[in-house]
């Protein structure tokens, strides 16, 4: 890798386009809405707990990044 434009540095540039591109056409499917009332329906469903203990469990995650 000693081509410049292979050169990563802070953060995976190739990876970042391809999030980004791939955020931009699920956006543009419009999606968003019937995703964000399934993730609802999970929330209020007998899965809501759980989901509540893991989004709890990576803000701890996060959290220690940050001390």
């Amino acid at each position: 890798m000693t081509d410049k434009s292979k050169i990563q540095g802070e953060g995976n540039y190739d990876a970042a386009r391809k999030f980004d591109a791939e955020e931009r056409a699920f956006v543009q499917s419009g999606q968003v809405a019937q995703k964000a009332k399934e993730a609802e329906e999970a929330l209020d469903g007998p899965e809501g707990e759980e989901l509540e203990a893991a989004r709890k469990e990576a803000d701890e995650h996060g959290k220690m990044g940050e001390r």
